[in-house]
């Protein structure tokens, strides 16, 4: 009994060992974490206002402009963002709608809505990783981020 108690323990231990190795900066993929508590330094990125302006430009992957997605369920609520491009680039990415009527839905996306504009502008693509602790509004945020980048595109 107690060899397969070992056994069990050294096989899930190994799994969760190579899970990590496999998220180690540099390799494909990352882990982003949401922990209870404070957000930290990071800033919140809102607007109430929706423009889909649209001008062409000869440089980057996108034209320029501000380009809104669909609105998504989160299931406590929607998520809807904008995407504003310059010079073929997103330079920044606004959350018009998104659940705040719920203690916990305010902590999640207080954490979550900057790391996900963050990593859309880094990658320039809406290929990026889920918020760990906040798949409903990652998911979300998939669908509104990628109707926008799409009217984006040249």
């Amino acid at each position: 009994m107690k060899k397969r108690i070992l056994l069990s323990t050294t096989l899930v231990l190994s799994f969760i060992l190579f899970v990590l190795y496999k998220h180690l900066p540099g390799s494909e993929g990352k882990i982003i974490t949401v922990a209870p508590g404070d957000p930290g330094n990071v800033k919140n990125a809102t607007s109430t206002s929706i423009l889909n302006t649209k001008t062409e430009t000869t440089s980057g992957l996108y034209k320029d402009g501000e380009f809104t997605g669909i609105s998504a369920d989160a299931y406590y609520g929607n998520i809807q963002v904008k995407i504003s491009v310059a010079g073929g680039k997103i330079t920044d990415v606004q959350f018009l709608d998104y659940p705040k009527n719920r203690g916990n839905s305010v902590r999640i996306n207080s954490i979550a809505k900057p790391i996900l504009a963050q990593e859309v502008i880094q990658a320039q693509s809406d290929k990026v990783d889920a918020v760990s602790g906040a798949s409903a509004t990652s998911q979300a945020f998939f669908k509104s981020i990628s109707s926008a980048i799409a009217q984006a595109k040249k």
